[in-house]
């Protein structure tokens, strides 16, 4: 076991190491250090190889597309001022200095139906843009929308993890609703605004000149006009959410196929790009050429972050497939402690052994269950162990994380500026979902 965490630990020294100091391509650096992380567990050639490839196909075959489709609507929304346009307003009715709250509670509702990446990547434009309206360090605007996407990601259905967690130890999913509110709400406030009031302008940040748009040299367009833009982005949202409604409360049927359809992120996504094409074809005149070259030039930055996210999914699928989740489980386990925090504990080492907060979530759960069965713990009780293994599958996210490399890649950070903004970020939200759940604990 102890070979096991060193190996672990030396891998993810190794990606800082030659990310930060040696200045390799985290895509490159991401690829050597799981093929060698592999070998090093004693697997064999040919199953490393495999595992590279099951990691990053099961990553892109979803992410890749909705990285493309977003970066060409943000594409069409940035060449044509619509992004700015949005910007601008909501910096005019929220004002400079409630705009982190605005943007906490728009992550807080988003991030009820939406799963944390494809919500972030429709909305990274607007944090960029507004960044540079109002002359702020991107993380100022960032971190609000993040902190609040990530806290409803980890604590409340229909997110695959708390849905599988609430399943294999039977939380009722009403009272996961509630507590996860009341304990995903103030981790939200504090690891977004009040953080990021307080640090961003702290050494390490980034500078305060404007962060990179998707494509500065892309051809413009006439302005396409605030609502316009404003429906293009929303729609998308919108719709994701009528098929989450329609999965949870329609029965069979032809109305509920239409809506989980034209609902699905891909089909979300096309619909908004034709809207927003059209709108300036029709509406502008801007010609069909200069549409299709902004799209097209909008998918260059893409092309970069969809490999460095699927070679993050390789280095992740390689540590799971090592054991490393299992070893690490069977310390925790071995340590006599209340179930909260056993919880809380187990799901924290396996997200940072392993960076999937699912699979953190689902370990946690499966050897949690046993001890909920046998404590006899009341309803209200068992949601809160699921808040618990929320909360540790969500701190630390670094390295062998999806989620590090999208926030860095599309806020234009540098990897330790990622570190000093995201990953304490989503340390901070953990850490205050689960110290809510522990405050709470002794009174249900």
């Amino acid at each position: 076991m102890g070979m096991t965490l060193l190996i672990v630990a030396l891998s993810i020294a190794a990606v800082i190491v030659l990310v930060l100091r040696f200045k390799v391509q985290a895509f490159l650096a991401l690829l050597i250090v799981a093929l060698l992380t592999g070998l090093a567990f004693g697997a064999d050639p040919q199953a490393v190889l495999a595992s590279i490839r099951k990691g990053t196909g099961e990553a892109l075959g979803f992410v890749a597309v909705v990285i493309g489709l977003g970066a060409m609507l943000g594409g069409l929304l940035e060449a044509s001022g619509g992004v700015d346009a949005i910007a601008k307003r909501m910096l005019a009715v929220f004002g400079e200095k409630r705009m982190p709250g605005a943007l906490t509670a728009s992550g807080i509702i988003v991030g009820i139906p939406l799963f944390f990446d494809v919500a972030f990547i429709i909305l990274a434009p607007l944090l960029t843009t507004l960044a540079v309206s109002a002359q702020r360090r991107v993380t100022y605007f960032a971190l609000p929308l993040l902190a609040g996407l990530m806290a409803m990601h980890a604590l409340l259905p229909p997110h695959p993890g708390p849905v599988a967690v609430a399943e294999l130890i039977g939380a009722d999913y009403g009272l996961l609703a509630f507590y996860g509110l009341i304990c995903g709400i103030p981790a939200a406030i504090v690891a977004g605004p009040v953080f990021a009031r307080l640090f961003h302008g702290a050494p390490g940040w980034g500078d305060t000149t404007p962060p990179a748009m998707l494509d500065e040299g892309a051809p413009q367009t006439a302005p396409i006009g605030f609502w316009p833009a404003l429906v293009a982005m929303l729609v998308p949202l919108a719709l994701i959410l009528l098929a989450a409604v329609a999965g949870q409360w329609l029965g069979e049927g032809t109305a509920k196929t239409v809506l989980q359809f034209v609902g699905h992120p891909f089909t979300a996504l096309i619909l908004s790009c034709i809207f927003v094409t059209l709108w300036l074809r029709l509406r502008v005149g801007a010609p069909l050429e200069t549409i299709g070259d902004i799209m097209t030039r909008a998918l260059a930055p893409a092309g970069l972050m969809v490999l460095v996210v699927g070679a993050g999914a390789a280095y992740k699928e390689v540590l799971i497939a090592s054991g490393a989740g299992q070893q690490v489980t069977a310390a925790v386990a071995s340590a006599q402690v209340s179930v909260l925090v056993f919880a809380f504990l187990l799901a924290a080492f396996v997200r940072i052994a392993q960076g999937s907060a699912t699979v953190a979530m689902v370990t946690a759960a499966g050897l949690a269950g046993p001890m909920i069965a046998a404590a006899a713990l009341s309803p209200s009780r068992i949601a809160l162990v699921t808040v618990a293994i929320g909360a540790g599958a969500s701190i630390a996210s670094h390295v062998n994380d999806t989620g590090f490399w999208l926030v860095k890649q599309y806020l234009g950070l540098t990897e330790a500026q990622t570190f000093r903004s995201w990953t304490l970020c989503a340390t901070i939200a953990g850490l205050v979902m689960f110290a809510m759940a522990a405050l709470i604990w002794p009174f249900v």
